[in-house]
């Protein structure tokens, strides 16, 4: 049975917050309650989401790496991810997830603050880097290609004894509807992105769980890069399946 996709948190709040006011139980899954802290009026998340979400105001995920065009504060490079929100009054922040594990690895436990960090006006740099869900669409046709040649390459048998069979899984993962808002379904193209965009961040962190089958530091080099640049295009895309700016539609 094919695994349910992973999406970052930021990703899951910035589709929520699209539309109309919602429990913020929804984004948490099996975290533990989301805190809140830092600039703004708002004393926790559920008071921020009934707020803003369905306002029309603009909203984006952003997933930044090392080496990527910053649109945000420091924090979110730290922590990898954080969703940029404008609302129609003026006030722009970037909400960055501040994550602590605990317990086991067969048992482990999240605990999450959203800290509240004022930004300057993001639209135009934002859309600059992000682009269309057409150009996303497109760029991660161009990354499966790389990525399968990579992988091919490699002989991804030679990793482990059971990676071949656990990257045909994740090739073939759902999104988690349960943990989806409702009008998502309407959105072909975007759901298609975000599909796409995850069993391919999926794929690479499967092949970047070792040196795989390289023999030489070259190799390794050749694989790290090729990887890198997928998930580069599957985060760009993520991206933009979970931005609505501009025009206060969706992209």
């Amino acid at each position: 049975m094919a695994p349910a996709l992973e999406l970052p948190r930021s990703v899951l709040l910035a589709l929520w917050l699209m539309e109309g006011p919602f429990p913020a139980s929804v984004v948490q899954g099996d975290d533990e309650e989301h805190g809140l802290t830092g600039d703004g009026p708002h004393s926790s998340l559920d008071s921020l989401v009934q707020a803003v979400a369905g306002s029309g105001s603009d909203v984006a995920a952003v997933l930044p790496a090392p080496g990527d065009p910053l649109v945000g504060p420091a924090q979110a490079a730290a922590a990898g991810e954080a969703v940029l929100l404008h609302t129609r009054e003026g006030w722009s922040v970037a909400l960055v997830p501040q994550v602590t594990r605990f317990g086991s690895e067969l048992e482990p436990g999240h605990l999450v603050t959203w800290q509240v960090v004022e930004v300057p006006d993001w639209h135009t740099a934002w859309l600059a880097v992000v682009g269309t869900l057409d150009e996303a669409e497109r760029d991660l046709r161009a990354g499966l290609r790389l990525a399968t040649e990579a992988l091919v390459q490699l002989d991804v048998a030679r990793w482990r004894n059971d990676a071949a069979e656990r990257i045909a899984l994740v090739r073939d993962g759902q999104l988690p509807a349960p943990r989806l808002p409702p009008w998502l379904k309407a959105q072909g193209q975007r759901v298609r992105v975000l599909t796409q965009a995850a069993r391919l961040r999926a794929i690479v962190a499967l092949a970047t769980e070792d040196d795989g089958g390289a023999v030489n530091l070259w190799q390794a080099d050749q694989r790290s890069t090729a990887l890198r640049e997928v998930d580069r295009l599957a985060r760009r895309a993520m991206s933009a399946a979970a931005t609505r700016a501009g025009d206060g539609a969706p992209l």
